[in-house]
């Protein structure tokens, strides 16, 4: 891991927070606009783009230029930008489009800070509702309209009694869907579409288990960073932690992990 003093760390943070301030500013620009426009990224499938998700890259990736010229970026619209420090940041300017063009408030901006190690500091943030979920340089916290509070994940439970949570019912591959039904055949809840918002819930306490397949760096290494400082676990489904994506499982407690991770690899 790269040795980073409290001044450094200080610096991070106030960086981040001003990149989340500004794509802020740039998705809620447009967001529940009448007749918003979006690309597809995809012939094989609806994989939307949209001016807000530009805009917000463009403008953090302005800011980076200005505070932290030395560090690297890869970011999911404009790709990746090489550094000198041994640091990078990890930006999702829009985190949830499809979510984003239906009006729900569910989609998030997510900023992380990785070494070469992965995620060591990030941010979930949903601008419309003004929550922010940070993690990482021994803070774990969440602001709102409730204030600031302590993020903590919750306690170990029977799998039978977990509340688990997807983005898409089919779940990468038939295979990897067919293992997360018999997961979700286990469990007592299952909710499907709430994108990076279901890991800032685990890191809340609130639910017990995220199980994703298909995913990127720019997926998962701020949830990574907001769930592991809020106590709780992020790992491939073969439980080893892997900055890069793939198949993900976020867990409240080492238990619920095992738990899911036994299921999943019987599937």
């Amino acid at each position: 891991m790269t040795s980073i003093d409290r001044a450094e760390q200080a610096e991070l943070i106030a960086t981040a927070a001003e990149l989340a301030d500004a794509a802020r500013e740039a998705t809620l620009m447009h967001f529940r606009s009448v007749g918003l426009a979006a690309e597809t990224k995809e012939t094989t499938h609806f994989d939307p783009v949209t001016i807000a998700d530009r805009l917000s890259e463009e403008r953090m990736r302005a800011i980076l230029a200005l505070r932290r010229p030395q560090d690297a970026i890869l970011g999911e619209e404009m790709g990746a930008t090489s550094g000198t420090s041994g640091l990078t940041w990890v930006l999702d300017p829009i985190d949830g489009t499809r979510s984003y063009l239906c009006g729900t408030p569910t989609w998030g901006v997510l900023i992380s800070v990785a070494d070469a190690t992965g995620p060591i500091y990030g941010l979930i943030d949903q601008p419309y509702i003004g929550e922010r979920f940070e993690g990482g340089f021994g803070r774990s916290e969440m602001t709102g309209p409730l204030g600031r509070r302590k993020l903590g994940t919750r306690a170990a439970r029977p799998l039978a009694e977990a509340i688990l949570m997807t983005t898409f019912p089919e779940v990468g591959t038939p295979e990897e869907g067919a293992a997360f039904r018999k997961l979700a055949s286990q469990v007592r809840l299952t909710r499907y579409g709430t994108d990076c918002y279901a890991y800032a819930l685990v890191a809340a306490g609130q639910i017990d288990l995220v199980v994703e397949a298909g995913l990127q760096p720019y997926d998962v290494q701020a949830p990574m960073a907001v769930v592991e400082a809020a106590g709780g676990i992020f790992t491939d489904w073969q439980g080893r932690r892997d900055p890069q994506g793939g198949r993900v499982i976020a867990a409240a407690n080492a238990e619920i992990h095992a738990a899911a991770l036994e299921v999943l690899r019987g599937a």
